[in-house]
């Protein structure tokens, strides 16, 4: 499983401490938010929020490094807008592992 990584952070903060720490503050402050919204989205089967909720984490999950987890959820999106929620467990699975990983940082 592709785990969470700074790569993309490193290259695009190019050493910028305070940027870094900005730009991780807003990730740890607005992503426990955005998945909370998924989960209750979710649970009451609101399709349009629930693609929303995926479209913002996905820039999330890229920001952390993670190609396959990305193009995973750009599918999910796509396939709540037809109803479909058979990519539902791995993107959870990646929520799961960016959780742990911020824990982290």
């Amino acid at each position: 499983m592709e785990l969470p990584n700074r790569s993309y952070i490193d290259s695009l903060c190019r050493g910028d401490k305070v940027f870094e720490k900005r730009l991780l503050s807003v990730i740890k402050a607005e992503f426990p938010v955005e998945k909370d919204i998924y989960y209750k989205a979710l649970a009451v089967k609101n399709i349009e929020e629930i693609a929303e909720a995926v479209h913002k984490l996905k820039h999330k999950i890229s920001i952390l490094g993670l190609e396959k987890g990305y193009a995973l959820a750009a599918q999910y999106e796509n396939d709540i807008r037809d109803d479909k929620f058979d990519l539902a467990q791995s993107f959870e699975e990646i929520l799961d592992s960016m959780t742990e990983y911020l824990k982290t940082l």
